[in-house]
């Protein structure tokens, strides 16, 4: 089912393939037409459609030989079978503005109605972002509600909503709002979940803390839904109380750019390797809070050998339990001593100076004559030697 019959984009892959960018094509199998139909932007969607499983496999592939570190597309019939790839995956919407706002209110206006946009003629429909528009003037596509082409942008719709794109910007945002090394983070790696009474006590720690912070929130262990409900899981009024001074993100947050960002003075981590890596590059003290695999070790050498983070005490943990509740919970407060220590007190400033040093050091590591610069480009040249 080729859209394309000219030799135009097949001689344009062709160019490219000779040239020496860093740029890798990969064909897909021929398709037969599935359906006949006259709409052109029906042809598209069905092509991708049957086309999903097929660049599924080519991702599968890909990750056998290679880290794939992002995924742009702008079809959401390969989202499921993403699941199992765990690539971050961005969706590229390539309209403008307007037409983003009124197809991310799309479900909610055809809730509002049983008729098609195109029956309403000059009823006005309000969307958030835009004066209010004549549903006539809809996009065409969208104009018939029976269409298989609005059910595509329909169902496109209601994923998209429920995403985290936003958070990415929010909380960078944020962060340029906050004073210099003012901000605790709190992240626990991809896997690093807590049970609903743990997240309740890190969150009354926070808030007697008085320190800024920016919580990454996944959902809790057990939980049959990726997205967390906040309102289950923090106490009532956490939001609200702690508005202004601490944000709360949905199940990710761009680690590597919150780390640097100016704002950032400690980091509540699992300990896990990327992660320690990523705040030492960067001169961040640590509160150390391991969870399973080898973090313990890592905690231990970061805190009794490197000097560069405050453990979490889990001794203390069975003292905060009341009658009925979960055994092995950190206390609430641990978690605002542990944050005052490293936001506040004297211990704190001296673990920022020492991270300050250590930062140094990776730096000088990795330019020309450093450590590991030399090792790897001694493993480069024994490679180029067979």
């Amino acid at each position: 089912m080729p859209l394309d019959t000219s030799t135009t984009t097949s001689s344009y892959i062709n160019h490219i393939s000779k040239t020496n960018l860093p740029i890798t094509f990969f064909s897909l199998p021929s398709i037969p037409p599935h359906q006949e139909t006259q709409d052109q932007l029906a042809m598209i969607l069905e092509y991708m459609r049957l086309n999903a499983s097929f660049v599924v496999d080519a991702l599968q592939t890909m990750c056998l030989s290679s880290s794939i570190l992002a995924l742009i597309t702008s079809s959401v019939y390969i989202y499921d079978g993403l699941d199992n790839l765990h690539i971050p995956t961005y969706y590229y919407f390539s309209s403008c503005a307007s037409t983003l706002a009124i197809l991310l209110h799309l479900p909610t206006l055809h809730n509002q109605t049983t008729k098609s946009f195109k029956d309403l003629n000059d009823t006005l429909l309000h969307v958030p972002g835009i004066p209010p528009i004549k549903a006539s003037y809809m996009p065409q596509p969208l104009l018939d509600r029976d269409g298989p082409v609005y059910h595509y942008f329909f169902n496109y719709a209601s994923y998209a909503k429920d995403q985290s794109g936003n958070s990415t910007s929010e909380a960078l945002a944020w962060l340029d709002a906050q004073p210099s090394r003012s901000v605790v983070f709190l992240c626990f790696g991809s896997k690093g979940t807590f049970s609903e009474a743990q997240h309740e006590k890190i969150a009354h720690g926070l808030e007697r803390s008085n320190q800024r912070f920016l919580w990454v929130v996944k959902s809790p262990k057990g939980s049959t839904s990726d997205q967390p409900q906040l309102e289950i899981l923090l106490p009532e009024g956490f939001l609200e109380r702690t508005k202004g001074r601490g944000l709360v993100v949905k199940c990710w947050a761009p680690q590597n750019a919150i780390l640097r960002h100016e704002s950032v003075g400690g980091f509540v981590t699992h300990c896990g390797w990327n992660s320690l890596l990523e705040a030492v590059s960067y001169g961040v003290p640590i509160v150390a809070w391991p969870l399973y695999a080898e973090q313990h070790l890592n905690a231990v050498a970061l805190v009794e050998e490197m000097k560069l983070a405050i453990p979490i005490d889990t001794s203390t943990s069975m003292v905060s339990c009341k009658e009925g509740e979960e055994e092995g919970l950190v206390s609430a407060e641990e978690v605002e001593k542990k944050v005052r220590q490293l936001m506040e007190f004297e211990e704190g400033k001296v673990l920022r100076q020492r991270s300050l040093e250590m930062r140094a050091m990776a730096m000088a590591a990795w330019t020309s004559g450093g450590s590991s610069f030399t090792a790897f480009t001694t493993l480069v040249a024994s490679w180029k030697q067979g």
